[in-house]
């Protein structure tokens, strides 16, 4: 049961901290406001902890990853328009990085990184899943559209509807 005492020592951590005047909490935007700059700090580009680059390669690297983010956004203004919580909360869903990160195609120590986080064989099968549950996504986008269309007396548009 060594797992309970550590969130025991997590739970009294923060009552032995104010106990102390001088230590107390604060939030990023509070820390920020009480104290000055010393330099600018210029980060022309965008950065990550991940792999070796520290670069957005491992979520936007290659075709599938770009492909399938390009293919979620194109989806947004929809889900949105519907204003239907599920709908929406499934297309946030779908941001998470990590369906990204399982269709990097890195190899060597990064490669190592990604296929041990990884519940896909391949990057393709990742890949192959994502766009299917999109694809789920817009129909049920399509469904909910033409039921719209229904109850207010226009016709539904025809064919496959793709967002």
């Amino acid at each position: 049961m060594a797992g309970n005492r550590h969130f025991r020592i997590l739970k009294a951590l923060p009552r032995e901290i104010i106990k102390h005047r001088d230590f107390h909490f604060l939030t990023p935007a509070e820390v920020a406001r009480s104290h000055e700059p010393v330099a600018a700090l210029d980060v022309p580009d965008l950065t990550s902890w991940a792999d070796t680059e520290r670069d957005l390669t491992a979520w936007l690297g290659n075709t599938m990853q770009k492909d399938a983010s390009r293919t979620l956004y194109d989806m947004e203004a929809a889900c949105r328009k519907k204003k239907d919580k599920a709908l929406l909360h499934t297309w946030r869903k779908l941001q998470t990085s990590d369906h990204f990160y399982y269709m990097c195609t890195k190899w060597f120590s990064d490669g190592d990184v990604h296929k041990y986080f990884n519940p896909y064989e391949t990057p393709y099968d990742a890949y192959i899943n994502y766009m299917n549950v999109l694809d789920d996504l817009s129909r049920q986008l399509a469904a909910r559209t033409a039921r719209s269309a229904t109850k207010k007396g226009t016709p539904a548009p025809a064919g496959k509807n793709n967002f």
